[in-house]
């Protein structure tokens, strides 16, 4: 039933899940307490997330659990072949694969959902938007779901705002331990990682220009800056462009910025942050990449046109020539089509960081089978954890990296929570 691009890739694939599990201990602590007690039995959950080593980590989590788990990809470029081919192998519905055209993409998000979810973990909430679209029929049986990206938590929070959301979702964005340490330490990383790959340049001395300075915003400015490079934040937020400034970069709008850039990445979440008007300030050779969910933040159907000739030139990277610059005219390079460069030309966020962000997806399930085997059932809309459930997957990570932390006395705990006691 499965569609993966070669199921021959199945060996290497398990090899580096192997891997991966042995970096995530925190998640197999879950996986542990899953398989005695079978919180999923009898269930079937529905993935839209990046088919990577980590995200099989999850998978196989869950159906310790005694999920029924069927995969696709959220995003055309990030599937990892060989991770597909080995979920494929045992026995895990995937379809997704590398490269996936449009047709595919949705096709492949319609597959899954034909498994008939009793819960969905979605990755920027493309899953639960067609469910709320064209497959409402599915909604009667559907307990809950999870998101875990900014970009899917606005899109749901505009679903609540118009009063379009018809199930509970658990923001595990909103999970401390992955919004900061996903969103600042992963993104920070692997953004780099993947514009290292594709383009093999030196860091140090460019100007590099950061569009956004949320969690995600801070950790790529933070890692050029110790790369050597010469950071500069635009932002539309006053609060976060004053604490960019307080942090040491420098702060402009991007009509400026664009002007002595060479290399921009967009961590915005946004809509045509750099745009049509201003791939023709650019320096030739400048270098864009994309840390955003989607391919919407560079307007790369407007580079396209404006291009009077694109070329391949490494993996990952290409090069889209531009009237003007000299004789041979302005070369701009473009980083993974545009997408997620972190996981479109790389392999995404290390299995530490993932261990945390899927902690919380895999007690997000759980939380949602609990309440309603209490009769507690969530009602629609989007929802947190409690925050004993974000400690708890914080002292899981603490416990293998062999760190202890202080504990309270009786009269700090008296102290803390009264009012009699001052100077």
């Amino acid at each position: 039933m499965s569609h993966v691009k070669d199921p021959k890739l199945a060996a290497q694939g398990r090899l580096k899940i192997e891997y991966a599990e042995s970096h995530m201990p925190a998640l197999l602590k879950i996986r542990a307490d899953f398989k005695k007690k079978k919180p999923f039995r009898g269930l079937r959950i529905a993935m839209a997330l990046h088919v990577t080593k980590e995200t099989a980590v999850l998978v196989e989590t869950l159906q310790q659990g005694g999920a029924k788990v069927a995969i696709s990809s959220c995003n055309p470029l990030s599937t990892q072949d060989d991770v597909a081919a080995a979920l494929a192998k045992s026995g895990t519905d995937v379809f997704a694969y590398k490269g996936e055209n449009k047709t595919d993409y949705y096709k492949f998000l319609n597959k899954v959902l034909d498994t008939n979810p009793h819960i969905t973990i979605d990755d920027g909430c493309d899953l639960i938007t067609l469910i709320h679209t064209k497959r409402k029929n599915l909604l009667k049986n559907l307990i809950g779901g999870c998101e875990e990206t900014t970009t899917g938590i606005n899109r749901l929070h505009a679903m609540e705002r118009d009063g379009a959301l018809k199930y509970p979702i658990i923001a595990v964005n909103d999970n401390k331990t992955k919004h900061l340490t996903d969103n600042y330490y992963g993104t920070g990383q692997s953004s780099w990682d993947g514009i290292l790959r594709a383009t093999n340049i030196l860091i140090a001395g460019k100007t590099i220009v950061v569009a956004g300075y949320g969690d995600c915003g801070k950790g790529v400015a933070l890692r050029g800056k110790g790369m050597g490079a010469h950071v500069i934040v635009t932002e539309i937020n006053p609060f976060r462009a004053l604490q960019a400034t307080l942090d040491g970069f420098r702060v402009m709008k991007m009509s400026e910025a664009v002007r002595i850039g060479d290399i921009f990445i967009t961590v915005t979440g946004g809509k045509h942050v750099i745009a049509k008007e201003h791939f023709g300030k650019m320096k030739s050779g400048a270098i864009l990449a994309n840390a955003g969910h989607f391919d919407i933040e560079i307007d790369t159907v407007a580079l396209t046109k404006m291009a009077k000739k694109k070329r391949s030139m490494r993996p990952f990277l290409d090069e889209y020539t531009l009237a003007g610059g000299g004789a041979n005219g302005k070369k701009l390079y473009l980083v993974a089509d545009g997408r997620l460069c972190n996981l479109g030309a790389a392999e995404g966020h290390p299995s530490e960081v993932m261990a945390l962000s899927f902690a919380g997806q895999a007690l997000a399930c759980k939380y949602l089978v609990d309440k309603l085997n209490s009769n507690e059932k969530l009602p629609a809309g989007v929802h947190t954890l409690p925050e004993s459930i974000d400690d708890y997957i914080a002292s899981l990570q603490l416990n293998a990296m062999g760190i202890s932390i202080d504990k309270l006395t009786t009269e700090q705990e008296k102290y803390n929570s009264g009012w009699m006691e001052g100077t």
